[in-house]
């Protein structure tokens, strides 16, 4: 029993992000949740069992004859089957894990108090991920940003305000796995920043745009970006990191194109832009240091196949990333995993992935689970190997617990994450 149980809370697992289950959810249809799970293979006779109901009402529940009604037996469902009690209007329950509140502005007022909310929100994002996060900082743009674009008063810089937490919106959206909405944010964000004529602004949400066209396979997209923003870096003041951020972008886009003479001389150019001495600093203009450019580099160098350098600059990016910044240590660790599989050093694979599975399960990062994902479909091939096999079955049940901890985030657009 106690192993059909859990193939059973791993199908369930499988749909938490399916509008059709959150939606039943939502309605307390358990006859709907009943029917996607025979749908998936699960038999009646299992999910009658681990309901505590006889078959009968079961079937009565799946034809729409009677609706569960009793506290008690949706209780029983949310326990048995381990969907969160939110998704039923109950209390959390006693097997889900604590989450700790991500500490984000709830009000930070108007004027001069847009940078400090984008440095609470970064603060943030560094520990939960952008999932949690989306929604407040598009409540602070529509409330203390958005009413000011109109005031003679204003000046220019609160466009720039809104350009750049447009463009960490859609960063938010990015992480949250919703791309379409993410290229609408950065969209809506370069007009503003060229309207505040804050030429490092622009550059730097043409960055953006050209790592989300990364993301989504579009190279030509990601190169024309790239090109964008140097274009707008060398009109403003010079700022080293951004500079050094646009020819890595540049880098992965020409690499992914399979340009890579082109790709290895804007590396060279990121490693000497990031090595000059800064010219300027800006507030709204992302981070990007050292342990940033060999995340980076390594992807690049990925893409090329010379995974020896790569795994050189992985290593790298895993040792200089802090404990703090939860997101990109777990993307960095992925890479370093990633690269020992694409060379074929299977105990290195078991070996860091443990590790990797140590990485903060709370994470609110739709990104995140999606690349584990690919990870996990890349091992595949290697089952074979006894340690990879074990060491799949620790994946599996680590991704149940991420996607559980998700469930609140996930959306019709992050389907297909389960392992």
């Amino acid at each position: 029993m106690g192993h059909e149980l859990e193939d059973l809370r791993m199908a369930v697992a499988g749909l938490l992000g399916d509008s059709r289950l959150q939606h039943a959810c939502a309605e307390r249809d358990m006859g709907t949740l009943f029917r996607l799970l025979n749908h998936r293979g699960v038999s009646t006779r299992r999910i009658a069992t681990a309901a505590q109901i006889t078959q009968g009402r079961l079937y009565e529940y799946m034809n729409g004859k009677s609706r569960v009604q009793k506290l008690e037996v949706f209780e029983q469902i949310a326990d048995a089957f381990h969907i969160p009690g939110h998704m039923l209007g109950l209390a959390r329950r006693s097997w889900e894990p604590q989450v700790d509140e991500p500490a984000w502005p709830r009000s930070l007022g108007t004027g001069g108090n847009d940078h400090a909310a984008m440095d609470a929100f970064r603060d943030a994002d560094k520990q939960t991920g952008g999932g949690r996060l989306y929604g407040a900082v598009v409540r602070h743009l529509r409330e203390n940003v958005a009413r000011r674009l109109v005031d003679a008063e204003s000046g220019p810089q609160v466009f720039a305000a809104a350009a750049a937490l447009s463009e960490m919106a859609g960063w938010m959206a990015h992480d949250s796995g919703r791309d379409d909405l993410a290229q609408k944010h950065f969209d809506q964000a370069l007009p503003l920043a060229r309207a505040s004529g804050d030429t490092p602004l622009a550059a730097n949400i043409a960055a953006s745009s050209s790592h989300l066209a990364l993301q989504t396979g579009n190279a030509a997209q990601a190169t024309h970006w790239a090109r964008a923003g140097l274009q707008f870096a060398g009109h403003g003041a010079r700022i080293s990191s951004l500079t050094a951020r646009l020819h890595t972008m540049h880098a992965r886009a020409l690499a992914a194109s399979e340009h890579h003479l082109m790709a290895q001389r804007e590396l060279d150019r990121a490693h000497q832009a990031l090595n000059a001495s800064a010219e300027a600093t800006h507030p709204w203009v992302s981070p990007f240091d050292a342990a940033s450019l060999a995340s980076e580099i390594a992807l690049t160098l990925r893409d090329m196949e010379r995974y020896e350098e790569a795994l050189r600059h992985a290593q790298e990016a895993v040792g200089l990333r802090e404990s703090g910044r939860a997101r990109s240590l777990a993307l960095s660790h992925i890479t370093l995993v990633t690269i020992h599989a694409h060379r074929a050093d299977l105990d290195a694979v078991v070996h860091f992935g443990a590790e990797l599975l140590t990485t903060n399960p709370s994470l609110g990062s739709v990104r995140v689970v999606n690349q584990l994902s690919d990870l996990r479909r890349m091992l595949e091939d290697h089952r074979g190997y006894r340690p990879v096999r074990d060491f799949l079955t620790q994946f599996d049940a680590s991704a149940k617990t991420r996607l559980l901890l998700l469930a609140d985030i996930m959306t019709p657009h992050s389907e297909g994450i389960s392992p």
